[in-house]
């Protein structure tokens, strides 16, 4: 597997292309800006994308995925709990200084229990609510890896102050779906630097909350 992280967009959303050697295969999650230079990798791996991911439909992560969309053919997937959201495009890129990017039309929606592929990579969709409702994780067992979105960052959590997110509810989600992998898990999060399960069950503050 390749998996190649590209922090796009004044906010820095890290898109994950995540490509299969053999049949050159490839999803990619949240482009939400600068698809100039998403394109530019999967030429360079020979990649066809075979689905646009989104973790959940804040604007910087969803903001590219139709130009990505017109470029590849790809559909994009996303959790129907964010259709709201998807709505609230244009109010949203006032509240970060964004362009509106216009309708997302979304050919596909992915639920808890999925199982997402390109070639032979197979991918777990965790629904995963609290930081939007909609929120999903993507669990690659056989490379223990996570594409978390902003459920889980590094020593933090997403935040639940914007329209859709619930504390509780994200507490919820980690303690029962995020927390119960592995601890060697590679997560990447949505923003920053990746980290381990491992090390966010000893190390990250929310989490010390909800063993207490």
């Amino acid at each position: 597997m390749i998996h190649k992280i590209i922090p796009v967009g004044p906010l820095q959303c890290n898109c994950s292309i995540i490509g299969d050697e053999t049949s050159r295969e490839a999803m990619v999650i949240d482009p939400g800006d600068d698809i100039d230079d998403v394109l530019k990798v999967l030429r360079e791996h020979n990649f066809q994308v075979k689905q646009i991911v989104i973790t959940h439909a804040h604007i910087d992560h969803v903001g590219g995925a139709m130009k990505l969309r017109a470029k590849t053919g790809a559909p994009i997937l996303i959790n129907e709990r964010d259709h709201a959201l998807l709505k609230m495009l244009d109010v949203q890129a006032t509240w970060v200084g964004m362009p509106a990017p216009g309708e997302v039309v979304i050919e596909c929606n992915i639920a808890d229990g999925d199982t997402l592929k390109a070639g032979n990579i197979l991918a777990n969709v965790l629904h995963t609510p609290g930081h939007t409702e909609g929120s999903i994780c993507l669990y690659f067992a056989a490379e223990k890896m996570l594409i978390a979105g902003d459920t889980l960052f590094a020593r933090s959590i997403g935040r639940t102050d914007l329209p859709g997110g619930s504390y509780e509810k994200i507490l919820q989600s980690l303690h029962n779906k995020v927390m119960a992998l592995p601890d060697e898990t590679i997560v990447t999060p949505g923003h920053g630097q990746q980290t381990t399960i491992g090390e966010e069950r000893e190390e990250n503050p929310f989490l010390k909350k909800i063993r207490s």
